[in-house]
């Protein structure tokens, strides 16, 4: 118990530390600049405790519990029991790991419905747009868009092809749907990408990324464990443009003519 006492205070004042230049930035703008007082310090100090003690126990839940169980799940999807063959004579093809890109999806639809920044985003979105925008139908499109590309992704990882050719493809894909999608979305999805990548998909995917590359034999965890997190921000941009081009088009065909 002392030990881990030891420890937490260890990781509170590291966390302490990370933080500091985004408390300095914030209130020294306040007082220096802006030339005002705080409104509320005792309350504002209390926050910025409860977010130093969150972030701790968010790490340490990390380094517990999220990635090595995203390490954990790869082995088993990808070990030769599981699969039911022998790689010392028999070559092993991408369709084997099946499970793989199934189970890639999956926590990749799951993780981005459960992210706080997308949940923040999708609630904002849905009441500046007067309800235009459904929360639930973006939410939705991102999650799929970061299950597809998770699947691609670690399709990639095992077939060992050139992270780039995606990458390149993907956002050829995304130019040609940004000059058909309407206009007052195309922002909206191209932030979509970045909020998918916070503090619960990134954790296992690149635990799941790095446990790929460990289990697949020839694979070099440093080279082909990590752009996982690539595949989650670019595909809900195409997801999110695809989305509302689909109702647009939707909308239009329904509409009465005059």
């Amino acid at each position: 118990m002392i030990e881990w006492s030891i420890h937490l205070v260890t990781e509170l004042l590291k966390t302490c530390r990370d933080i500091l230049p985004i408390a300095v930035t914030i209130i020294g703008f306040q007082l220096w600049v802006i030339r005002r007082p705080l409104a509320h310090p005792k309350r504002t100090l209390i926050g910025f405790f409860y977010v130093l003690l969150g972030i701790v126990v968010f790490l340490e839940g990390l380094d517990m519990a999220l990635f090595p169980l995203g390490s954990l799940m790869a082995s088993q999807l990808t070990s030769p029991e599981f699969l039911g063959i022998n790689p010392a004579s028999q070559p092993v093809s991408w369709l084997t790991y099946f499970w793989v890109y199934v189970f890639a999806g999956s926590i990749g639809f799951a993780t981005a419905l459960a992210e706080p920044a997308l949940l923040a985003v999708a609630i904002r979105v849905e009441e500046i747009s007067g309800g235009t925008i459904n929360a639930w139908g973006l939410r939705i499109a991102v999650a799929l868009g970061v299950a597809l590309g998770l699947a691609l992704g670690t399709f990639r990882i095992i077939t060992g092809l050139d992270l780039s050719f995606f990458i390149i493809a993907g956002y050829v894909i995304i130019a040609i749907q940004t000059r058909f999608a309407p206009k007052v979305i195309v922002g909206l999805a191209y932030d979509s990408g970045g909020v998918t990548t916070s503090m619960v998909t990134v954790p296992l995917v690149t635990a799941l990324g790095l446990g790929l590359a460990e289990a697949i034999p020839g694979r070099n965890p440093l080279l082909d464990g990590f752009g996982l997190i690539a595949f989650a921000s670019l595909f809900p941009i195409i997801a999110v443009l695809g989305y509302a081009q689909i109702a647009h088009w939707l909308a239009s065909r329904n509409s009465p003519k005059s």
